[in-house]
């Protein structure tokens, strides 16, 4: 979100604010707004249902109080209202006007982010090493401009009072300097977000002195729908006794769960020698060139007692799934069962998982997300539901949420939605649901997915899961919407084009598949990307249409061999 768009929320909304860290009583009423863009009809569309680029704003504002729920807050009662920063402020009459302007985005806008100065932060526009930049043989294996990671952050718990903890920043790399006074507080605001993600249980903990340690990963998404993603390892820190674990947190704009999962390996590795020695290997990673798909980055570190050790990071060639595990989904559900969560993915409803192991809970929502490829989920993400912000299963628009076990009876509370349970001593899998998941996709491509699934070998590599799983529900779109190249007309070539959305499903033939992309043509998902395709003036790229252009080609082999 731009400093410009802050600054006017800021002047039209004037929250009185109060400490952030106020304690809510068990007794406070929370209240949370909500919003959802949706697309309305293009007045120069001559298409029945057609879409406009500009799309509407949608809020929706309601309460959770302990005993009941209503749809909005009373103005007389002055109830404090707790936004996605996690802080109270004062609600005001203007407050219930302007709720879109404290929204949370399509896709959960959690906290606001800083704009980067980068004529004072030279990191943020950091050029490639010289002699990288100079050898130009080696420039494809790299993304340019990019780094590994913003911020690296140590999370610990720290005595409030005799019965509770309070997550604080107690490290961070690297230190930002001379930013402006309003970069500086945004900066604040992200950083206690991050301490939010990080322990997502609250502020109830007891000293351990025994904790597995565990990796996961949380989102935070902006209000132009980018998102920062945040890697987080939990593990008990050095020392004798009972006490609380302390996390290890990675933000980047990069996706790639896997190479930062090799990262803290390295991280926690250093840690057990000092602290001292994580700053220089995280600052020659920081200095190092992301690779590119398929290519490998070393990173030469030292360690007292082991020497130079040259440590070999490599993304995957298939770079759209190296954010994803699919073992993890397909070890919690049966093939069926992740079929009923795809369909009520594809028709963007409301889904909610339970599970007690956060690295569960962000693992599966980023796998269901995947199975949309080539689409992009449009809506609330959030792989792991904070306690203090579990209203945001009231919100009406779309949201995939991962939640604890614990939490589910203020989940299951809710109407219209999927609840689905990870948990391995699970009575049912669907703890909730609408009823009509098994009818959304059509009957013959939904016993296609389940052979192409049941082909796979168990066990299975990771990446041997992922390239079955996908090619299974790839091949669904290529089947159901991958004619969308021939109905997007343009005047002259070069030009933007025009869907023509009627001719588009009038030309299936099979009553089935038509029934349902007419349905898919009405989410979100489907609407910006055929805007995307409409404005695009060359020709179509990517694995999407390469499988496209796979099909077509097997169908006409078939037919010639028929005649």
């Amino acid at each position: 979100m731009s400093s410009a768009h802050l600054r006017q929320m800021d002047q039209e909304s004037q929250p009185a604010q109060v400490n952030s860290e106020d304690n809510l009583s068990p007794n406070t009423r929370r209240s949370f707004s909500f919003s959802s863009f949706r697309p309305k009809r293009r007045s120069n569309s001559s298409e029945e249902g057609g879409f406009t680029r500009r799309r509407g704003l949608l809020t929706f504002s309601s309460v959770r109080t302990k005993t009941s729920r209503k749809e909005s807050p009373s103005k007389e009662d002055g109830a404090p209202q707790l936004n996605f920063t996690g802080r109270q402020v004062k609600q005001t009459d203007e407050d219930q006007q302007q709720g879109g302007l404290k929204r949370i985005s399509a896709m959960w806008s959690s906290f606001r982010r800083g704009k980067r100065d980068k004529d004072k932060d030279p990191e943020a526009t950091g050029a490639m090493d010289p002699m990288v930049a100079e050898n130009t043989s080696r420039q494809h294996r790299y993304v340019s401009g990019q780094y590994f990671f913003e911020y690296l952050v140590v999370v610990s718990l720290k005595t409030k009072d005799s019965s509770s903890y309070e997550p604080q920043i107690t490290y961070q790399f690297p230190k930002r300097d001379g930013m402006a006074r309003f970069q500086k507080e945004e900066e604040e605001k992200t950083l206690k977000a991050i301490t939010l993600f990080c322990f997502p249980e609250g502020i109830n903990w007891a000293p351990l002195t025994e904790y597995h340690s565990e990796t996961f990963s949380f989102v935070l998404t902006e209000i132009d729908g980018s998102r920062r993603n945040g890697y987080c390892r939990r593990l008990l820190p050095g020392g004798k006794g009972a006490r609380p674990p302390e996390a290890y947190c990675i933000i980047s704009s990069l996706a790639c769960f896997g190479l930062f999962s090799k990262i803290f390996d390295e991280v926690e590795k250093r840690r057990q020698i000092s602290m001292a020695m994580i700053y220089p290997f995280m600052q020659k990673l920081r200095e190092a060139p992301f690779p590119a798909p398929g290519n490998t980055v070393e990173i030469k570190s030292f360690i007292p007692e082991s020497g130079t050790e040259i440590i070999r990071l490599t993304r995957p060639l298939d770079s759209w799934l190296e954010h994803v595990n699919f073992n993890t989904l397909f070890g919690c559900l049966t093939d069926k069962e992740v079929l009923l969560v795809f369909a009520a993915a594809v028709l963007e409803r409301r889904i909610v998982f339970i599970a007690d192991e956060l690295g569960t809970l962000s693992q599966v929502i980023h796998a269901v997300a995947a199975l949309l490829y080539p689409f992009v989920w449009q809506h609330t993400l959030i792989p792991i539901v904070p306690e203090i912000l579990i209203d945001v299963v009231m919100a009406p628009t779309p949201y995939l949420l991962g939640v604890q076990k614990r939490l589910l009876d203020q989940v299951t509370d809710q109407s219209d939605l999927l609840v689905v349970d990870l948990s391995v001593d699970k009575n049912t899998t669907f703890i909730a649901s609408i009823g009509d998941e098994s009818s959304i996709l059509p009957p013959k491509l939904q016993a296609e997915i389940l052979e192409a699934l049941s082909k796979r070998q168990k066990p299975t590599t990771v990446e041997e899961m992922n390239r079955v799983v996908s090619e299974a529900f790839l091949l669904f779109f290529v089947k159901t919407v991958g004619h969308y190249g021939s109905y997007v007309k343009r005047r002259r070539p070069g030009e933007q084009g025009v869907f023509e959305k009627r001719s588009f499903y009038k030309a299936i033939d099979s009553k089935t598949t038509r029934h349902f992309v007419k349905k898919f043509l009405q989410t979100q998902t489907f609407d910006l990307f055929i805007q995307e395709v409409e404005q695009q003036t060359g020709p179509q790229q990517g694995i999407f249409h390469k499988k496209i252009l796979e099909y077509q080609e097997k169908q006409k082999k078939d037919k010639t061999k028929k005649r």
